[in-house]
């Protein structure tokens, strides 16, 4: 018998599978597409992903974290973010990216997860604080994203190639530069209030297994701190602002999804 979960995954992938193909062949005969179609093809699609995700994480024991869950939350989150960003900057390019992204961590969240297991019990605080660095997380992965687009561009415009790739595909570097301290103030806020919420929720950090977590968030937090200080007060830009992006990524990479993939996956607990 066909569950309902998988047909809400099957109609969400032929949604994403429309919308991509709609776009990229727009694109490719260089006509303007229609941001209304893609915006509810791309809505629909969210909307039956969240309801996969919602069957996959919400249990009567508890929010189910496990590993492949956050895969799926994320990647649609970041999907859903790239559509806003693009209904007021020149980006809709970008969600050729976002729109594949989306699609596997749905495929990995249904046919990966396992069902109770991996479940704790959190109080309501602790599950907001989680789901806002999870958002936060998502919003910066975006920005490192970006910043290696942006380090394409800026090579090919730089070296004066023939061919540009990424010159011609993607929109003006300074309406990605825009874009990507878009990303990064807005992921810099969402850290900081995740930060903010995890120092009054939760109760013993080394007992969690989040220490470390927490001294790596905060060493990227203040390194996200100094480069939108350093944009605003002396004009940090271009390669300055990629190398800072990317490494307060790797802080957050490290911190976080390293010491879960052991604790699950190698170490099961």
């Amino acid at each position: 018998m066909i569950s309902l979960p998988l047909v809400y995954t099957i109609l969400a992938l032929i949604a994403y599978t429309t919308s991509f193909w709609y776009l990229f062949m727009h694109l490719m005969s260089k006509h303007a597409p229609n941001h209304w179609f893609i915006g509810m093809v791309l809505g629909l699609g969210l909307l039956l992903h969240a309801a996969v995700l919602y069957n996959n994480m919400v249990t009567p024991q508890g929010i189910n974290y496990d590993v492949f869950n956050l895969m799926s939350f994320t990647s649609g989150l970041m999907l859903l973010l790239s559509v806003l960003f693009s209904t007021y900057r020149p980006v809709i390019a970008l969600n050729l990216l976002g729109i594949p992204v989306a699609a596997l961590g749905l495929i990995l969240g249904f046919a990966f997860s396992v069902p109770r297991q991996f479940i704790e019990v959190h109080s309501l605080g602790s599950d907001i604080h989680i789901i806002l660095s999870l958002s936060a997380y998502a919003v910066l992965l975006m920005a490192t994203i970006q910043a290696v687009l942006m380090w394409q561009q800026n090579r090919e415009l730089k070296k004066k190639q023939k061919t540009r790739i990424w010159v011609n595909l993607l929109p003006p570097f300074q309406v990605m530069e825009s874009l990507l301290f878009d990303m990064l103030m807005t992921g810099f806020s969402l850290l900081t209030v995740a930060l903010v919420f995890g120092f009054f929720t939760v109760e013993n950090f080394f007992a969690q297994h989040l220490a470390h977590k927490t001294a790596f968030s905060i060493i990227s937090w203040f390194v996200y701190g100094a480069l939108l200080i350093g944009r605003y007060k002396f004009g940090w830009r271009g390669q300055k602002a990629i190398r800072f992006t990317i490494i307060g990524f790797f802080l957050l990479a490290v911190g976080f999804i390293g010491s879960k993939f052991i604790l699950e996956m190698i170490l099961h607990r």
